[in-house]
């Protein structure tokens, strides 16, 4: 589990010191593992105890413990300057995540639903809302395609807490987004967010988060380059998973 998961797991127990020194350390996270609690509490200009209070909510016995995390997570991965071994990497992370994730919940409210909302913030992003429309028609669920933050800012007044909604966004930082999704959140309308690997607005908002491991990889001519396949794979086991809750219930009944 990364320290951006982590932050979101553990994001409700936290203030605004606790965000101050975090800003720190994510700005930092090359180097900041050096340092001693003393010399962390002294770059963060906090006291001692505020570093050891942070570490432990974010479920670490003690500053030693989280040290430790920090340098295991800077570790460079084998093949890390090859971009398909990068891709492979990630795949292999999203298939360990999604074997982990318990959907019962999310699968309970596209299950329970009168209408179901998808919408990609992005090019790649509506494509991926598309395949999930696409693949949800097999089950008689018919999910609605927002095209664009237009169309979504026209409809919002008439979301309804029976709705869901799956919002697709590789950051879960857009700007144009955030007002809508507060929105939703504040009407009680509850949705489903996939979103990349990291501390988000978007998945702080929502208790139905699903991560998509994608890593940017940067060419030797500086492009940046992201993979989308692992929002293929988390958005196709939502998917799955809803077949095999689908089918419980069935032979339940």
């Amino acid at each position: 589990m990364s320290l951006e998961e982590l932050v979101n797991q553990h994001y409700a127990k936290l203030n605004d010191n606790d965000f101050y020194i975090l800003k720190y350390i994510l700005n930092n996270k090359h180097t900041c593992y050096h340092l001693g609690i003393n010399d962390m509490a002294k770059a963060c200009n906090v006291s001692r105890s505020s570093i050891l209070r942070l570490a432990q909510k974010l479920g670490f016995s003690g500053y030693s413990e989280f040290r430790v995390f920090l340098k295991w997570e800077d570790q460079p991965e084998e093949g890390e300057n090859m971009t398909f071994e990068k891709l492979l990497d990630d795949i292999e992370a999203n298939v360990k995540y999604v074997k982990s994730k318990d959907m019962t919940e999310m699968c309970r409210l596209i299950d329970e639903a009168k209408r179901i909302f998808v919408y990609g913030s992005g090019t790649a992003q509506r494509v991926c809302a598309r395949e999930l429309q696409r693949m949800f028609v097999s089950r008689r669920k018919y999910l609605i395609l927002i095209q664009d933050i237009t169309e979504f800012d026209i409809m919002c007044d008439d979301f309804k807490v029976d709705d869901v909604f799956i919002i697709i966004s590789l950051s879960g930082e857009t700007p144009e987004l955030i007002p809508q999704v507060r929105t939703l959140s504040a009407k009680g309308v509850p949705f489903i967010s996939i979103t990349n690997l990291k501390n988000n607005v978007l998945a702080q908002t929502t208790p139905y988060n699903l991560y998509a491991t994608s890593k940017p990889v940067t060419l030797s001519d500086k492009t940046e380059i992201v993979a989308f396949a692992p929002f293929f794979l988390v958005g196709e086991a939502l998917f799955r998973a809803y077949v095999d809750y689908e089918e419980l219930e069935n032979f339940d009944k």
